[in-house]
């Protein structure tokens, strides 16, 4: 059964100059169950302040349907100059810093207190919701939630809290009229380059901080979901920012690649997978931050209280198939000790699971990988001595969802921990599947340094979770782990909202960041040290040659 919701979004092109209050109802008209994509839409880059089309476009089809429901930009290399001379006429300095045009600091506070102000409106809330399931499908709640997260990034930054971000410091001199200045210092020319999970939230945290740092952005989203990139920035540009700011480019990552290595941005920002960060990093020579693949672990540990374990069941559904799976920060693998599973926890996780339907979106297309591939990935975990699957391990039926995209039943393929840990099963168990699988495994309290050997071994360091109240056994997990935005606690979950906290990787110095003023300065400016001397002049008496 197909969401209610399914519908083509209506191309009835507006003036990219009117209003966004009056465009987007324009742009989105969601009709029930109407399938039919006469009027595909259509997408444009942007480039110096002008919105453009390109000579070949690419038709889209609907994640849900098949049909083509939406038209891209396929934008070729020959069509790359203008995004290359416009990143090349960005001074080092950026647009803006402490002592060149301050008054951008005040303007994007506005800008940004102007969009929490649009997001809050039901009618634009539910657009973007809409909008986002549309084109990557899931329930309407988490597609609300991307929403609710992107509008609080919004409102932090509000007002004077822009300004605040580059708040330097200042040490004393050696001698009368010298001080010591430490600033934030933005790059100038930058690219922000962005998949297909998360269409609001992550161009919009990562575009804002590349802006209120001082930089020019030219931002890259994947092709499938640029529809949501695009109105966003006509959003931005109804609240004031200047359409300048940002250039919008949709074409094939060939492309970007060439603008990359003509343009030489000052910093790159790439979320995506690994072999294309590991490119990049080689392309730009190093002048990049990265968050890539999310091999994320969750332990459960020795202080299983029956008490706990529909919560815990719960969040480790959600951790593992919310969105399809298709999160970075998704539980890949459960270590899970032996007093949750004799507690039923694995029971518990196959009812959650069997819960999850099309109808709602709670389960749906996987967008980067195929069901031939996820069922052929669980075929060969299942060779391993001692596998076993948990549940699901079948294609989704009774639907129209296309070939070229995904569609299993939630996953969950056992292994036993000591299996796992031989090294020539270790790579194929710590693959990460872009969906809705997991590797389950158990350990025993004497089989703890076996589970803290298989943390030091992975090679992906985002999100983790150590579940337990007692104190010591966290702090042993927490000491001998990586991972850069780790839960601890009985509710601690692999998936959050980053407008609260810090979301990125650690063990890497090319580690991205997102969501707070650290992530922001981290990644959108570098340090700058001015020291005032301003004498008084020596007398000429001490001025010896040295």
């Amino acid at each position: 059964m197909l969401p209610s919701f399914v519908g083509c979004l209506k191309n009835r092109r507006c003036d990219a100059l009117l209003p966004f209050s009056r465009c987007y109802n324009q742009w989105a008209t969601v009709v029930p169950n109407e399938i039919s994509c006469e009027n595909p839409a259509n997408v444009m880059n942007l480039v110096n302040g002008a919105w453009n089309e390109t000579s070949k476009k690419r038709k889209l089809p609907d994640p849900l349907t098949g049909l083509n429901f939406m038209s891209v930009p396929d934008t070729q290399i020959s069509e790359a100059g203008s995004f290359i001379s416009s990143l090349k006429a960005v001074p080092k300095s950026g647009v803006h810093n402490a002592f060149k045009n301050p008054e951008r600091y005040v303007m994007l506070g506005d800008v940004s207190a102007k969009v929490a102000t649009e997001m809050r409106k039901p009618e634009v809330a539910d657009f973007f919701a809409r909008l986002i399931q549309r084109v990557a499908p899931k329930s309407y709640p988490q597609a609300l939630g991307e929403l609710v997260v992107t509008r609080k990034f919004f409102e932090n930054f509000g007002g004077d809290q822009v300004r605040f971000l580059a708040r330097g410091f200042s040490n004393p001199g050696d001698h009368m009229g010298q001080t010591s200045n430490g600033l934030r210092w933005p790059y100038g020319p930058v690219c922000v380059i962005t998949p297909f999970n998360f269409p609001l939230e992550i161009p919009a945290l990562q575009l804002m901080g590349a802006l209120f740092m001082g930089n020019k952005p030219l931002l890259h989203v994947d092709q499938k979901v640029s529809i949501v990139a695009e109105q966003l920035l006509r959003l931005l540009h109804h609240c004031g920012l200047p359409k300048p700011d940002i250039d919008f480019m949709v074409g094939p990552g060939l492309t970007m690649n060439e603008i990359i290595k003509k343009a030489e941005p000052r910093n790159t920002l790439f979320t995506g997978s690994q072999r294309v960060a590991e490119k990049l990093a080689a392309d730009t020579n190093g002048k990049v931050f990265l968050e890539d693949a999310g091999f994320d672990w969750k332990v459960l540990g020795p202080d299983a209280r029956e008490e706990d374990l529909p919560y815990v069941s719960w969040q480790c559904d959600q951790d593992a198939y919310a969105c399809s799976g298709q999160k970075c920060s998704a539980q890949s693998i459960l270590f899970a000790h032996h007093n949750w599973v004799k507690l039923g926890i694995l029971e518990n996780m196959k009812q959650l699971a069997s819960k999850r339907n099309l109808s709602d979106l709670t389960v749906g297309p996987v967008l980067s990988w195929t069901t031939e591939a996820m069922l052929a990935h669980t075929h060969k975990l299942l060779t391993v001595p001692g596998a076993k699957l948990l549940f699901g391990g079948k294609a989704l039926t009774n639907h129209t969802i296309p070939a070229v995209y995904g569609a299993i039943e939630p996953t969950a393929v056992f292994i036993p921990i000591k299996e796992m840990l031989k090294p020539e099963v270790f790579p194929l168990a710590t693959t990460e599947v872009f969906g809705p699988f997991q590797v389950v495994t158990e350990y025993s309290d004497s089989e703890v340094p076996l589970v803290l050997d298989a943390l030091e071994r992975m090679t992906n360091h985002l999100t983790a979770a150590v579940v337990s109240n007692n104190i010591n056994f966290i702090q042993h997990v927490l000491g001998n782990s990586v991972n850069g935005t780790t839960y601890c606690g009985i509710r601690a979950r692999t998936t959050g909202a980053p407008q609260n906290h810090w979301f990125g990787p650690a063990g890497d110095p090319r580690g991205a960041g997102i969501g707070t003023p650290e992530a922001i300065r981290l990644v959108w400016s570098c340090h700058r040290e001015v020291i005032n001397d301003f004498g008084p002049i020596p007398s000429t008496a001490i001025l010896k040659t040295t």
